[in-house]
């Protein structure tokens, strides 16, 4: 991958662009909540080539989440817990919308 095709993915927010220092400085959390973020398995960070922690920034808004919670006192366990089952919820609601409009254009095309 030349430097070119890593700059083109800068906006796919699955490209793990940011190193663990970066993403804990735009967090505003310390490298510590990003280890115990990926130790309750909330994120998985990639790993460099050199084997460093990098993000993406799907998984920062992941961690941002948790990071509220946690500043409301929820325990870090639970606040990982709690935004798996937030982001479960929403890729449910998503599903049922795409089968509820597909049987509503089968529907109409029958009638």
């Amino acid at each position: 991958m030349t430097a070119d095709d890593s700059f083109g993915r800068l906006d796919d927010d699955d490209y793990p662009a940011y190193t663990m220092g970066r993403a804990a400085d735009m967090l505003g959390t310390t490298q510590g909540f990003l280890r115990a973020v990926g130790e309750a398995r909330l994120i998985t960070p990639l790993r460099s080539a050199g084997g460093h922690r990098r993000y993406s920034r799907y998984q920062l808004r992941i961690a941002a989440r948790a990071r509220e919670l946690v500043d409301q006192g929820t325990p870090i366990e639970a606040a990982c817990r709690i935004v798996i089952l937030e982001d479960q919820l929403e890729e449910a609601r998503r599903i049922n919308e795409e089968h509820r409009a597909r049987n509503e254009s089968r529907h109409n095309a029958d009638a």
